[in-house]
């Protein structure tokens, strides 16, 4: 194996370029090694088809922030692993973005504790336990995406909140991905963790919720206020600690919140976590299930709507949100021969089967006083 210049390449650059070398080797016989500007070009031959390397070295390449490209040049063929064009995060961002969250849901919250806001604002600070029980949820959710993500190799962002003046104070939160998706472990990961430890959180926000007493106060005529129905795992909860009040904490809304978004983003469809889960365990054939989930969602909506005599436009919106969706397809991960082991795929059942302990046919009913 030769290496151009190899006196400008440092100590941790040759233990890299080594490591791809032994990566490549089975694959392609090695003439020479050339690095430049960050790259590794091997030239050589390859000893199996190309698309054996791709599928077979893609993804290790990937989870180290390479790209793998192969082409010929002047009738010698080429192995590139050039680095991945990483932008500079902005950090202040999520920074500024999580200050607002912090004040729409505080504000929110306060009105929750029947705080008036607009005419006494030091009372917004009332509203502090639901800032920090729906940020953490929320939070927390994303942060189990960032971490099975780094864990993979794969480049993510921090989470980003979504201030907006809801009766929540937020949309939820986000995170970036940035590159490709290396193999289907690494995508189921990534799919399930956000939903479970969001899941632990919400559970762990709701009991603090339920030990707490409900907030009694008189709302003003015309207020608007909202009628929930307990999904299976809040009721569960609320039998455990002995709750059976009418009203529940605002703290407990928040894990209430938290089951309802984990619920959301388990449905086996496009690019939502249950999507990804769905398409990592199935592969191509998810796609199946995720152009048939519209149809579902619309006809537990017109089950709602004219047998139950519900509101059921919520699940009409996510019937046509899921449309677009499935429409859009999903990506394919750069490794995608090999299948999950069983106790993935088992970890996949009980997360869709966690999923469904969090729906209600009608989660919520909005009433005026």
């Amino acid at each position: 194996m030769g290496l151009k210049r190899k006196s400008s390449v440092d100590p941790q650059v040759k233990q890299l370029i080594d490591w791809m070398y032994l990566q490549v080797s089975p694959f392609f016989r090695v003439y020479e090694v050339n690095y430049h500007a960050g790259s590794v070009y091997f030239y050589g031959m390859s000893r199996v088809s190309r698309k054996v390397i791709q599928e077979s070295l893609t993804a290790q390449f990937a989870s180290r922030g390479y790209n793998l490209d192969i082409e010929s040049k002047l009738g010698e063929e080429v192995i590139a692993a050039i680095p991945f064009k990483q932008g500079k995060d902005r950090i202040w961002i999520n920074v500024v973005l999580a200050i607002a969250t912090f004040f729409t849901t505080m504000f929110a919250g306060a009105s929750m504790f029947g705080a008036d806001v607009i005419a006494d604002p030091i009372s917004a600070f009332e509203g502090l336990p639901f800032t920090i029980a729906i940020m953490g949820v929320l939070g927390s959710h994303e942060m189990g995406h960032y971490l099975a993500a780094r864990r993979h190799g794969m480049k993510t962002s921090l989470p980003y909140f979504i201030p907006f003046p809801s009766i929540i104070g937020t949309m939820g939160a986000v995170i970036k991905h940035k590159g490709m998706i290396p193999d289907r472990k690494s995508l189921f990961d990534v799919a399930v963790s956000g939903p479970l430890v969001g899941l632990v959180a919400s559970v762990i926000v709701t009991i603090i919720g339920l030990m707490q007493p409900p907030v009694e106060f008189s709302p003003l005529p015309g207020s608007i206020m909202i009628d929930l129905q307990m999904p299976p795992l809040f009721a569960f909860l609320q039998w455990l600690m002995g709750s059976s009040g009418q009203t529940i904490h605002p703290v407990a809304f928040a894990g209430w919140v938290g089951m309802f978004v984990t619920l959301l983003n388990l449905l086996p469809s496009g690019q939502l976590d249950g999507g990804h889960a769905m398409r990592a365990m199935l592969g191509e054939k998810a796609k199946y299930i995720s152009s048939t989930m519209p149809v579902v969602l619309g006809l537990i909506a017109i089950y709602i709507g004219n047998v139950m005599g519900q509101n059921a436009g919520i699940w009409f919106f996510w019937a046509i949100l899921l449309f677009l969706f499935a429409a859009a397809g999903h990506p394919r991960p750069m490794e995608d021969r090999h299948e999950l082991g069983s106790r993935r795929m088992l970890l996949g059942i009980v997360t869709f089967v966690l999923g469904l302990l969090c729906f209600t046919p009608v989660p919520f009913t909005v009433v005026t006083v």
